[in-house]
């Protein structure tokens, strides 16, 4: 048997596996692409915004954070407004943009996570099918057997194989891109903290 014979064997319960396939590898490719630019543009802006505070030039820093990409952006917004008064009030504020920013980051990962845990029922259920026309095709022609049985069963076992193979690929994705947003969303964290500090400094030293 080839792949499409394979494929036609698992019966129709085959093509939302396969929608499941596709929306996997969609996701996981933009999620890398998202999570690779939103690294670089953070450090990036991170450099540059520690090049202005530290020569003393907050301006620069205003223009800088004015003209990021907007997840990275907001938070930084926070430490050039002057409706604050103190660390906690900042902290506060701070706590709300990186949760916006967090959501952002994890945008999409829940369909993973979904398609991980329902493929293999998905695949089961095109099993159990499978075994239920296995044996009204048995009882209609007459014919009986453990050969002719197993024909029929190991065809319908294919639908829950596939469902499996596709909940291991999603369940891998997810967890790799939940590790590492989380460890991504705690290094901007720390770094916008140490800005956070750098921008209190600097208003201090500018009275």
């Amino acid at each position: 048997m080839n792949a499409m014979d394979i494929f036609h064997a698992g019966g129709f319960i085959m093509y939302p596996l396969l929608i499941f396939s596709i929306l996997i590898w969609i996701i996981a490719i933009q999620k890398f692409l998202y999570l690779n630019t939103f690294t670089k543009q953070y450090l990036k802006v991170d450099a540059e915004v520690h090049r202005s505070l530290t020569a003393s030039r907050p301006d620069d820093f205003k223009w800088i954070v004015k003209n990021s990409a907007a997840p990275i952006a907001r938070p930084h917004e926070v430490l050039f407004e002057e409706s604050y008064d103190t660390k906690e009030q900042v902290s506060e504020k701070l706590h709300r943009r990186l949760s916006e920013t967090n959501s952002s980051l994890k945008k999409n990962l829940w369909i993973l996570g979904t398609i991980g845990s329902s493929a293999p029922f998905v695949g089961l259920f095109g099993t159990v099918l499978g075994i239920m026309e296995s044996f009204r095709s048995i009882g209609e022609s007459g014919k009986s057997g453990f050969t002719v049985v197993a024909a029929g069963i190991s065809e319908a076992l294919i639908a829950t194989a596939a469902g499996i193979i596709v909940a291991v690929i999603a369940v891998i994705f997810y967890n790799y891109f939940q590790t590492r947003v989380n460890a991504i969303a705690q290094d901007f964290r720390n770094k916008l903290e140490d800005t956070a500090e750098l921008v209190f400094l600097s208003k201090r030293n500018r009275k």
